[in-house]
């Protein structure tokens, strides 16, 4: 694989404690008259004739990423409408996205908690009470009818744009046949909680769903959104709702080539406040050896497990709890479909 591209200089000054320079890009629409919804509050849903699966495409699991609301307003202005099955279109942590301010973007990720580590049976059916769990408890029993779901993400480190798959080979199955964007990504998740494609009807080996979540590029670029497009799409015109592409979408260097399937070896949970790449990795990066070490967590050194240790989302300023790092390593006979 190619050297990835350089990081722009100001990520430079993370080594030092510092941040990236934060610019808005895309403007987020006027969505008030979607939080009404059709079947539930900010949830849109639309049936076919004809018989066919249950998509749903889900925006904003995270406040602060507008891009997935961006083209769910985009396709609610057109009339997006399924040729067979139902689609449901779905403005996930509502009250979030409703106080999303670019003057500080990333204040708004969530309320109390994040809405992508709250799906397993204890704590949905638990007593605990957030603003997120209120929402994932509506939510719910809509996603229990869902055959394939699709969570749109974007990133606030540097990366190029991949799928996350979770464990299920079904899964993985689905994003290859998609092929947009190539890089395919079987994860285990995050020791922090389960997120929605981690649901057991998604993520169980037996589960009757399957669920992919796209990591579509930059936060709040116009390039994320058209990239959440092609891929949302593609899922759409695979599941037989939309018609076939007249012709081959324009891809980015970083959206050419076939697909390929990495599976993840470790996933690196920082332990420390002191968690520091020896560098601004960019997520893609493929390091050539083994043993080579890549950050330092208080005194434990993380070193690359195999050679070609694909780094997976690397998040330059992990906190206690949170993942840092997923290393990976690519299969090379991928998939069977």
């Amino acid at each position: 694989m190619a050297e990835p591209e350089p990081l722009p200089p100001d990520l430079s000054a993370l080594l030092a404690g510092g941040l990236p320079r934060m610019t808005v890009r895309v403007a987020l629409p006027d969505l008030r008259p979607w939080y009404g919804g059709n079947v539930l509050p900010g949830v849109w849903s639309f049936g076919a004739e004809a018989p066919g699966p249950h998509v749903a495409v889900v925006a904003a699991t995270h406040g602060n990423e507008i891009g997935g609301a961006i083209l769910l307003d985009r396709w609610l202005r057109a009339g997006l409408r399924p040729q067979r099955g139902r689609l449901s279109l779905v403005f996930a942590n509502l009250d979030a996205l409703s106080r999303f301010d670019p003057e500080d973007p990333t204040a708004s990720r969530f309320i109390d908690e994040d809405l992508n580590r709250v799906w397993d049976e204890e704590t949905l059916s638990g007593g605990r009470r957030s603003s997120e769990l209120r929402r994932a408890r509506v939510l719910r029993p809509l996603f229990d009818t869902v055959d394939v779901l699709l969570d749109l993400h974007s990133m606030l480190w540097p990366s190029d744009p991949l799928v996350l798959t979770g464990q299920p080979r079904r899964a993985a199955r689905l994003a290859l046949d998609i092929g947009l964007p190539p890089l395919v990504v079987a994860d285990e998740g995050h020791l922090a909680g389960l997120r929605i494609i981690d649901y057991a009807r998604f993520g169980a080996p037996d589960g009757p769903g399957v669920a992919l979540l796209l990591e579509a590029g930059a936060h709040w670029e116009t390039a994320t959104v058209e990239t959440m497009e092609a891929a949302g799409a593609r899922l759409l015109r695979h599941a037989g709702m939309l018609p076939a592409a007249e012709g081959p979408a324009p891809a980015s260097p970083a959206m050419a080539g076939p697909p390929r399937l990495a599976e993840v070896t470790r996933t690196v949970t920082a332990r420390t406040p002191g968690f520091a790449f020896l560098r601004p990795y960019r997520g893609g990066h493929v390091v050539p050896h083994r043993n080579t070490l890549i950050a330092l967590d208080g005194e434990e050194e993380i070193r690359t497990p195999h050679d070609d240790c694909l780094l997976v989302m690397p998040s330059l300023r992990a906190l206690p709890g949170q993942t840092a790092v997923r290393l990976a390593r690519f299969v090379e006979d991928q998939v069977e479909t």
